[in-house]
């Protein structure tokens, strides 16, 4: 079942979320990843600023979770994760559906460069990776990330140029 995440569920949101990042470990530059990867005040000031979380649910246990940003003339995915037992279920699939279905906006999403199995994941639900040029712009535009994180990642769209 798919749910809006409440307070509540914070605690199993950043297990969630930092079971799932340690496939990032020795993928992403060294200098980006650390563990917690997520802490927890982060997790807050991300939902502060305005991240909406849904959750998928099986026999009553939080097992993935993925957040929507909206920001003006586009809304972007954030924080998409499943737990490591959990994954290639579908979950993830799942709740991106659900969140498409729930606006008329193009969707940005932004993540590792070297992160192929998220990249061929969002491809695979009808996303495609933007040029370098739009993606430096994108990123600066939409997005509160280091430099050294713009370096190594790259935006996928489920549109042709959101920006223009």
């Amino acid at each position: 079942m798919i749910r809006l995440c409440e307070k509540k569920d914070e605690e199993n949101m950043y297990q969630i979320i930092n079971d799932a990042a340690k496939a990032y470990q020795g993928v992403i530059p060294a200098d980006r990843y650390h563990e917690p990867y997520m802490s927890r005040d982060e997790l807050v000031r991300e939902i502060q600023d305005g991240v909406v979380f849904w959750g998928f649910e099986d026999n009553g246990e939080l097992c993935g979770v993925m957040g929507i940003q909206d920001k003006g003339e586009v809304s972007l995915i954030r924080h998409a994760y499943v737990r490591t037992a959990q994954r290639q279920g579908g979950i993830g699939s799942k709740l991106l559906k659900h969140i498409i279905e729930r606006t008329s906006k193009p969707i940005l999403i932004g993540t590792w460069e070297a992160a192929n199995w998220a990249i061929s994941f969002y491809i695979k639900n009808g996303f495609r990776l933007v040029p370098a040029d739009e993606k430096r712009h994108l990123l600066s535009q939409y997005w509160s990330i280091p430099e050294r994180q713009v370096e190594t990642s790259v935006v996928l769209s489920n549109q042709g140029r959101p920006d223009r």
